[in-house]
């Protein structure tokens, strides 16, 4: 038997919400290291970036922006393809679904496996689940490397930066205001989950978010950020995190260790500096094995079921 709870299995404490004001036109709902929303009200339209895993969770932050704006919501934006980023989407009745086009092709060849793969891990996030339409998100409009929305005089700037957390990653970004919208490729007092991830690639594209010298930050998870001071510290964290990962497997992986070991190794190295950090019990399996893959065998990323989740979990922790 396993020694530890599945993923985030036992994690069934409910987390309080904040919805914070960056700027007239730019909110966060966050939830104490659960995924984050970011909300963009224009002179027109209302923009949300991420929506929650389901439509009943979705609810709250419609309610929330109600409380600000009457402005109809046109617009919902997936910074990536990840299941408990997309699956709310059909709450908000938007007229446009806008993804990358790589995303759009991460939906098509493993929406439907990370579907199922998601639920399993994260019971507490899929709260109503059944409120889920069947079938998948599907964006309505994709982008390759930029795409600008104007509402109304309020510039929204949607660009794939590099890849990182996924191939598709988008970030937001209000160049008016410097404020960035920066899905998981940015976390904040939260483990980077890197099953999926680009470890080569991630560090540089944080370096190319970093050069937008953002001045506030929503990041995919924990608090909003709200001074350059802060955006700097989360933008080292999370690259620090991905460096030391890939550093510690690399070794292993040089000394002709088996995967066991390495994420054992890995783990101890790693867990007193960022063991405090929400979910870093439930990253670290499939972070290790991505980095893994990626120095060994598999330069993309090989597709999570919840087969393949359960196995891996066996493996490395039972």
């Amino acid at each position: 038997m396993s020694t530890k709870a599945f993923a985030s299995q036992a994690d069934l404490q409910d987390k309080q919400v904040s919805f914070t004001k960056l700027s007239d036109h730019a909110y966060a709902y966050t939830a104490e290291g659960d995924p984050n929303t970011g909300v963009i009200i224009g002179d027109n339209a209302v923009m949300v970036i991420d929506t929650q895993a389901t439509p009943v969770m979705a609810q709250d932050v419609i309610r929330r922006i109600r409380e600000v704006t009457d402005k109809p919501i046109q617009y919902v934006v997936l910074s990536h393809y990840h299941a408990v980023r997309v699956l709310g989407a059909s709450a908000y009745g938007a007229q446009h679904i806008i993804a990358s086009q790589d995303t759009y092709d991460l939906i098509v060849e493993r929406g439907e496996q990370d579907k199922a793969s998601e639920i399993g891990r994260f019971p507490r996030l899929f709260r109503a689940v059944e409120s889920i339409p069947p079938g998948l998100t599907w964006p309505t409009l994709t982008f390759t490397g930029k795409m600008t929305i104007w509402l109304g005089k309020l510039e929204v700037q949607l660009l794939q930066l590099g890849r990182g957390h996924t191939k598709g990653d988008t970030v937001a970004w209000l160049p008016q205001e410097r404020i960035l919208f920066s899905g998981d490729l940015v976390e904040f007092d939260a483990t980077p989950y890197a099953g999926d991830a680009y470890f080569r690639d991630w560090p540089q594209t944080l370096d190319n978010l970093a050069a937008l010298q953002p001045e506030k930050l929503v990041p995919g998870r924990g608090a909003a950020l709200t001074t350059p001071e802060q955006v700097q510290q989360a933008l080292a964290g999370t690259k620090a995190f991905i460096e030391d990962v890939r550093a510690a497997v690399e070794e292993g992986v040089r000394a002709g260790k088996d995967l066991r070991v390495i994420y054992k190794e890995t783990y101890a190295r790693l867990q007193p500096k960022y063991g405090r950090w929400v979910i870093f019990d439930h990253c670290m399996p499939f972070d290790v094995t991505r980095c893994y893959d990626e120095l060994t065998a598999y330069p993309d990323p090989r597709i999570w079921t919840a087969e393949r989740d359960r196995q891996m979990w066996e493996a490395l922790e039972g």
